[in-house]
């Protein structure tokens, strides 16, 4: 019967086929590492053999993310050195528990390699795929997928340690090319569980109408002196990115009479300083209806970053293209220490408990600096119950701590993560309720992934929200700010009114 003899012919014939590709990537694997082992490469026997042994155990990839954190200088250069550790560590763990068990393939002979390029300790695990590949692509290429001019600058050093492994003699030349693509891989696979900044969605509704500003003409930046520990150097630097901008550097007592005066001037209106210097600078800009130009100079810039504004760089760029979103704005009447004039927030409002966080962080950054600051007065605040009585929507009740978001935050916990959109007409409301260790019990109900069916917190997302019963000397804290809060207020989403520079890359 014919029929059944069929599969047996097709069973031999691809194994036949598969023979014969075998020996031809063999013949083709001895003939590239021989032609590599005979050609002189000037220049390469003193660096090569080095390059590849720096390379055993990924030791020159986590120096080279230490050198990034560092030399960056910004969010950015960080969140790349990461990205790169965590793709090599995907990328190794695939080469050491499938790639080298699957495919039990024997070293090169070395009989064609000069003496003075072999390693002086040969491997001893099998040769297929290139792990030292696999570790220098992934590496690489998780760098370039958050910060391109970093990418660019690994991308020689990562293809060099993948070809000193055909030039030492320890791998044949697909080796290092499947190494290399499964690195790649798992590069790409990192970002697929944690997308890079370029893929999260735009922060705010792109506008046309911001003028592009060259050299920064136009621009009036003012610089709040005692924010962060490097506004000197940014102001150096926006002179330098902008030199027709107006760099006005000034005390926070000086603060708002400083912005007044350059929005009333400016056709645009920039500030360096963080979160409550910006705050306080984008209230005069929704006033008088100029675009505003943030640079980043504070602690920690959330209002800047979930932007996706990262350096003073971005923001020069976005300047004098004219590229810029525009982004809702918290407000709370009557405004602090019981003004008539309303306050505005950025980021986050917010009574009970974390007034009192600020007050103790602020105490203890200048000893110990800020985040060692936001720990300790973190620790304090979990410790208490903090109870304060206040009316919300009418309904009085117990609180540990009220918080108002300017934009739906993303993850978990009371004050958490980030915003994926800064122009989408809602307050984010969440209240810890008051009682028996609410702190502690809202953190181990967040880490245990319970945080939504907790009775002690409740989450709602509101356009307003109105706030009664509160009682002489309870304080209110606004993008980092603190101060006196009235007896009653309103906190309210005035939508789309603020004009923020954004590069256009970051759409």
């Amino acid at each position: 019967m014919p029929e059944l003899d069929m599969p047996v012919v097709d069973a031999q014939g691809s194994a036949r086929l598969r023979g014969r590709i075998a020996n031809l990537l063999s013949t083709w694997d001895r003939q590239v590492l021989r032609s590599v082992a005979e050609r002189e490469w000037p220049g390469a026997e003193p660096v090569l053999p080095r390059l590849s042994r720096s390379a055993d155990h990924g030791l020159l990839w986590f120096g080279a993310a230490a050198g990034i954190a560092v030399l960056g200088r910004d969010v950015r250069s960080r969140r790349a050195a990461v990205r790169g550790v965590a793709s090599l560590a995907v990328a190794s763990a695939l080469i050491n528990t499938v790639g080298k068990r699957s495919v039990r393939r024997s070293r090169p002979l070395l009989d064609a390699v000069p003496v003075m390029r072999q390693l002086k300790r040969r491997p001893f695990t099998t040769s297929f795929p290139s792990g030292h590949a696999a570790s220098a692509t992934a590496f690489a290429t998780g760098v370039a997928l958050e910060s391109r001019s970093w990418g660019a600058a690994l991308a020689p050093v990562a293809a060099s340690v993948a070809f000193s492994r055909v030039y030492t003699g320890v791998h044949y030349p697909s080796d290092v090319l499947v190494g290399a693509a499964l690195g790649a891989g798992a590069a790409f696979a990192v970002r697929g569980l944690v997308p890079t900044r370029s893929q999260l969605p735009a922060p705010g509704r792109p506008k046309a109408h911001a003028p592009a500003l060259r050299g920064g003409e136009g621009l009036v930046v003012v610089v709040n002196r005692e924010s962060g520990s490097g506004s000197a150097d940014h102001a150096r630097e926006v002179r330098t990115e902008l030199p027709l901008a107006e760099v006005v550097e000034c005390a926070p007592e000086e603060l708002a009479a400083h912005l007044a005066k350059a929005a009333g001037r400016a056709r645009a209106l920039g500030i360096v300083g963080g979160d409550g210097t910006v705050g306080q600078a984008a209230a005069v800009a929704a006033t008088h209806g100029v675009p505003l130009a943030v640079f980043p100079g504070g602690t920690f810039n959330h209002f800047a970053y979930d932007l996706g504004i990262e350096s003073v760089r971005d923001t020069c760029r976005a300047v004098e293209a004219g590229d810029a979103v525009g982004v809702d704005l918290g407000r709370f009447t009557p405004g602090p220490d019981g003004s008539a004039a309303p306050g505005y927030f950025l980021n986050t409002f917010s009574l009970g408990v974390y007034p009192e966080l600020v007050r103790i962080r602020e105490r203890w950054s200048p000893r110990i600096g800020s985040w060692s600051a936001g720990v300790l007065a973190a620790a304090r605040v979990l410790r208490g119950e903090h109870p304060l009585e206040v009316e919300v929507q009418g309904r009085r009740r117990p609180v540990w701590l009220l918080f108002a978001g300017n934009g739906v935050y993303k993850g978990v916990g009371p004050t958490p993560g980030h915003r994926e959109n800064l122009a989408d007409g809602l307050l984010d409301v969440r209240v810890v309720h008051g009682g028996r260790a609410p702190g502690w019990r809202l953190l181990g109900a967040a880490l245990a992934g319970r945080l939504k069916r907790s009775p002690v917190h409740a989450s709602r997302q509101l356009r307003q929200v109105r706030i009664g019963g509160l009682a002489p000397g309870t304080l209110l804290a606004y993008d980092g700010e603190v101060a006196a809060a009235p007896r009653e207020l309103v906190v309210e989403k005035l939508v789309d009114v603020l004009t923020v520079y954004r590069p256009q890359e970051l759409l």
